[in-house]
C-alpha cells in the first residue's frame, strides 16, 4: 500500500501504523476458549467444527461464485493446495484443536499454537525447496523444551492425559502451519477473501464426512450452544481474521509478531481468572519459553540479514 496523500499540496505522509489493531485481533483469538471449552464439554468436537464451517460458509456465500471462478483458473497444483488448506488446515486442524480442550486446560492449546512459525519454516524447507540454517535450532530447541514442560508439569514423569492434550494441539498447529505454506503457493493468484471463502467452503464437506463417520449430530443441541457456535465463528473466527488482515496491511511484520502475543496472554488470563484452569509453575515456565523463543524467531526472520530459512537459488 502506498503513502497517503494530503488533500493539500503539502508533503506526503506515511500510513498510520495499526499495530494496536493486530493486538485487538489477537486478543479476540484468545477469547476462543471462553466459548469453545464449555461447548466442547457437552458437544462432540466434529459437531462444533461442522457448525462453525456451516456458519462461515453461509456468511461468505456471496463471495463463493467469484472464488470458484478464481479456483478454476488455478493449475492442478494450486487446486490441490486450496483443497489441502480447506480439508487439513481448516476442518481437521480445528477438530484437533477443539478436542484438545476436552482433555486438557484451555491455556496449553493456545500457547502450543505459537509453534506455527517453527513448523511453517520446516514445511517451507520441505515443500518449497528452501533450507534451514543452524541458527534455526537456537530458537526451535528452546520452544520444543517449552512444549515438553507444558505437557509434563513433572518433566521426568510422562502423564498420558497431558501428552494427549499437547499432541492434539500440536497436530492442529502443524496443519495450520501447513496451510500457511500451501497458502504461499497460491497467495499471488487468489485474493485473501477468495482464499478465505474457499478455505471454509472446502472444509465444510470434509467436516460433513467426519460428522457422518463419527455418528455425531449435525448441529448443537440447544439455543445457548447455537449462540456459542455463532460467537466462535464470527468473533474469534471471521471478525478477528478481518481485523488482522486490515491491521497487517499497515503494520511491519516485526511489530505484528509482538502484537500477536495478545493471543496467548488473553487465553492465559481467561483460563486462570474466568475458567479457573490455572497452570502449574513449571508449565508457566514452558509457556514463557515457547512464546519467547517463537517471538524471537519471528523477529529475527523479519530483521536479521542472515535468516534461519535460506532460499536456495
Amino acid at each position: 500500500m502506498g503513502v497517503l496523500r494530503s488533500s493539500t499540496s503539502g508533503p506526503t505522509r506515511a500510513p498510520r501504523d495499526l499495530t494496536w489493531l493486530i493486538a485487538v485481533a489477537a486478543a479476540l483469538w484468545g477469547t476462543d476458549a471462553l466459548l469453545r471449552l464449555p461447548l466442547a464439554e457437552t458437544v462432540a468436537a466434529p459437531t462444533i467444527v461442522f457448525a462453525e464451517h456451516l456458519v462461515l460458509t453461509l456468511v461468505l456465500a456471496p463471495l463463493l461464485p467469484r472464488s470458484l471462478r478464481a479456483f478454476r483458473r488455478l493449475d492442478a497444483g494450486g487446486r490441490w493446495a486450496v483443497v489441502g488448506i480447506g480439508v487439513g488446515a481448516s476442518a481437521i486442524a480445528t477438530t484437533l484443536f477443539t478436542l484438545s480442550f476436552t482433555v486438557g486446560d484451555p491455556i496449553t492449546p493456545a500457547v502450543v499454537q505459537k509453534l506455527q512459525p517453527v513448523v511453517a519454516l520446516v514445511g517451507a524447507a520441505w515443500l518449497l525447496g528452501e533450507r534451514l540454517s543452524r541458527r534455526f535450532w537456537w530458537f526451535a530447541l528452546p520452544a520444543l523444551a517449552g512444549v515438553w514442560l507444558l505437557a509434563f508439569p513433572d518433566p521426568f514423569h510422562v502423564a498420558v492425559d497431558h501428552l494427549v492434550a499437547v499432541l492434539l494441539a500440536l497436530g492442529a498447529a502443524v496443519l495450520w502451519a501447513g496451510g500457511t505454506v500451501l497458502g504461499r503457493l497460491v497467495a499471488t493468484r487468489l485474493e485473501p477473501l477468495e482464499l478465505t471463502t474457499l478455505r471454509f467452503s472446502f472444509g465444510l464437506p470434509a467436516m460433513f464426512v467426519v460428522v457422518l463417520a463419527t455418528g455425531s449430530p449435525l448441529w448443537v443441541p440447544d439455543v445457548p450452544s447455537s449462540l456459542a457456535v455463532l460467537g466462535i465463528a464470527l468473533v474469534p473466527g471471521l471478525g478477528a481474521m478481518a481485523l488482522y488482515y486490515v491491521g497487517l496491511r499497515r503494520t511491519p511484520a516485526s511489530r505484528a509478531t509482538l502484537a500477536e502475543l495478545a493471543y496467548p496472554l488473553t487465553a492465559a488470563l481467561i483460563g486462570v481468572f474466568v475458567l479457573s484452569r490455572p497452570l502449574e509453575p513449571v508449565q508457566w515456565v514452558g509457556a514463557v519459553l515457547v512464546v519467547a523463543s517463537v517471538t524471537a524467531l519471528s523477529w529475527h526472520e523479519n530483521r536479521a540479514r542472515d535468516r534461519a530459512l535460506v532460499t536456495v537459488a
